[in-house]
């Protein structure tokens, strides 16, 4: 079935996201409280609030997206592309400007989008910081009233599940076992938030999240059985 969906109808994507604020310290009493009470079930007895604070990022309503990378293919055979676009800067301009190319290239049907873990995370964490944000939902991300065969995602830590729910792969990993070469990568993500903060170096962040969204597409290829991208067929698009 994967072989019958036309990459050009796929919208390849992977977000970074950091905690809202810099610190602790900065949030208001009562998003303290808040804080306290939503990350308790994880931080368990062997964090602080407090301490346990740098991880907020990966929770939409204490987080923020630093960055949106996508990419589609374009041509075929010998012509074929892979075209990479980045959407970086203050949240909800480019919340506005990414939901501006889901609004005009990846709405109608047929076209999909397509990250890994991304039901879980990316998909919903883009919906809910846009409705914080009073940004209208293309309709690639409002799922009211879908039935769940009209949903328009692809996920492929999914179909690497076969229907095993309690199984868990890293892209990293499936990348590895699926012969796909990997970039030596300079970060990973439990590093973003202090790249960002620390060293304010949202370029570095930018060629990481790029570097995903490119592994998350030779995913998609070997689950379909085709060949890999070559570098020559990476194109970074300039925003």
């Amino acid at each position: 079935m994967l072989r019958k969906i036309p990459l050009r109808n796929i919208l390849f994507l992977d977000i970074e996201t950091v905690p809202e604020a810099a610190s602790y310290d900065d949030l208001s009493e009562e998003a303290r409280e808040l804080w306290e009470l939503k990350s308790r079930y994880r931080r368990k007895e062997e964090y602080t609030a407090a301490e346990y604070y740098e991880n907020a990022g990966i929770w939409a309503e204490f987080g923020k997206i630093i960055c949106i990378s996508a990419g589609y293919f374009t041509g075929s055979g010998k012509q074929r592309e892979f075209r990479i676009r980045s959407f970086t800067g203050e949240e909800e301009g480019l919340l506005r400007d990414f939901g501006g190319l889901l609004e005009e290239h990846f709405s109608s049907s047929g076209k999909m989008l397509c990250a890994h873990n991304g039901k879980e995370f990316d998909f919903p964490y883009l919906a809910r910081r846009m409705l914080i944000h009073g940004i209208p939902l293309p309709p690639s991300l409002n799922l009211f009233g879908k039935k769940p065969w009209e949903i328009p995602h692809l996920d492929t830590m999914e179909l690497w599940k076969f229907g095993d729910f309690k199984h868990y792969t890293s892209l990293r990993l499936m990348a590895h076992v699926l012969g796909i070469p990997s970039p030596k990568d300079d970060i990973d993500g439990s590093m973003v938030r202090d790249v960002y903060y620390e060293e304010q170096d949202l370029d570095r962040i930018t060629q990481y999240c790029e570097r995903d969204v490119v592994t998350v597409a030779q995913v998609f290829l070997r689950l379909r059985n085709e060949g890999l991208l070559t570098e020559d067929q990476i194109i970074r698009v300039q925003s």
